[in-house]
């Protein structure tokens, strides 16, 4: 393949991904025939509410969770704002000390600033250059006062995957609540909330071939927490609104075919991601692997290039029939560089020049190689007529290893 693509390849799965099949065929009767309110006592509510419980059952096994802990909400952001606001400010609670890290998605950052408002505190570490956060720096951080922490389990730009675990295992020694953003690990790594550690997890069907518009929050038995947003008293009362059965009968479905196909799966991803991380740095000059090398996510590939800004560079891919993506598309619309890239030290110029590759269960090798075959030579031609000098001097620091 040297020409235009026929078929967009489509590698940003990060930000979203294809509804399956399967999961569309099994929501479409809950538009169509088994369309009742799953509160109603009449028959058409009867007729739904086994469809929102038997989901609920399928997300919980894909978490090892007893589906009583399963909360369905609208997805990852509202189940990060009802994990962080709804246990922090437990019958009315204005103080207290959180806990969090520099790169966590701004579904999290955002609402423990806005926390700062009514009297918390907010602890927000540091991570390594290859975005790791350090357990003891979480331990060393905790005070008598401190009400949770919250930390992501991979990250959604570079897909480096945190200690969780450990992490878990400090706060459950100290009786402080967990809670972790898993919005992006579902479906590709093992979870299992009671061996991690885990009080309060947030996930969202449409990052793993379910439908938008829907995910959950698993909250453990005993985890202090109450609604942030009230009405009917659906969901055990943490969640009011009619629900959204379609939506919850797709997410279910997912979780199914995701707990199903996730070794299978995973491996696949995982050598046509390891093929990139090897291949990019050796055949495009002054590219960079950001995050760690094997502690990330099976299907996440970041890099960043000298001299480029990845704008231009998503836009020429497209051109070239590649969908990729310069960072989190949850930030679209931003001039400003990834404060996960500045995290890990980068410089804003080194940040603006990112591309975030993120395959899908359903990517080919094939695919793979087409984005390695053009890749190098729409990074050169945006050199050529780049603002930067490639030819001046490298300074401390810059090239030799390809992490950065």
């Amino acid at each position: 393949m040297t020409t235009r693509a026929k078929k967009m390849i489509y590698l940003d799965n990060g930000a979203t991904t294809r509804v399956l099949p399967e999961v569309f065929d099994a929501m479409a009767p809950y538009f169509l025939d088994m369309w009742g309110n799953p509160s109603s006592l009449h028959s058409h509510g009867r007729d739904a509410k086994p469809a929102v419980e038997q989901a609920r059952k399928s997300v919980a096994a894909l978490i090892n969770a007893d589906p009583s802990e399963i909360v369905f909400t609208s997805g990852g952001t509202e189940s990060d704002n009802l994990a962080i606001k709804g246990t922090v400010m437990y019958k009315g609670k204005t103080k207290g000390h959180i806990i969090t890290t520099r790169i966590e998605h701004h579904a999290v950052l955002e609402p423990c600033e806005y926390l700062k408002r009514f009297g918390f505190d907010v602890t927000v570490l540091p991570v390594s250059r290859e975005g790791l956060v350090d357990p003891a720096e979480v331990e060393k951080a905790v005070r008598n006062d401190t009400v949770l922490i919250t930390v992501m389990m991979a990250n959604n730009e570079i897909g480096t995957v945190q200690p969780c675990r450990e992490i878990g295992k400090i706060a459950k020694d100290r009786n402080i609540p967990f809670h972790t953003d898993a919005v992006q690990a579902i479906g590709k790594m093992r979870i299992d909330v009671k061996a991690d550690n885990i009080d309060l997890l947030s996930l969202s069907a449409h990052k793993f071939n379910g439908p938008k518009g829907i995910g959950a929050l698993y909250v453990r038995k005993g985890t202090k927490i109450e609604t942030v947003m009230h009405g009917g008293g659906q969901e055990r009362g943490l969640r009011s609104s009619t629900e959204n059965v379609p939506g919850i009968v797709g997410l279910g479905k997912a979780s199914e075919i995701a707990r199903r196909d996730l070794d299978a799966t995973a491996s696949r991803m995982k050598a046509l991601r390891d093929k990139m991380l090897k291949e990019v740095p050796a055949t495009v000059p002054r590219a960079y692997v950001n995050g760690h090398m094997t502690k990330r996510l099976p299907n996440n590939a970041h890099f960043r290039f000298d001299f480029i800004e990845g704008e231009g560079l998503v836009l020429q891919l497209d051109f070239k029939g590649i969908a990729v993506s310069t960072g989190s598309a949850c930030s679209t619309g931003s001039l400003e560089p990834s404060h996960v890239l500045l995290a890990l030290g980068l410089t804003h110029e080194q940040a603006h020049g990112s591309l975030r590759v993120t395959l899908g269960r359903e990517n080919t090798e094939e695919e793979v190689d087409y984005l390695l075959e053009v890749l190098p030579g729409v990074v050169s031609k945006l050199r050529e007529i780049s603002p930067f000098n490639e030819r001046r001097p490298m300074g401390p620091g810059e090239g030799g290893d390809c992490v950065q």
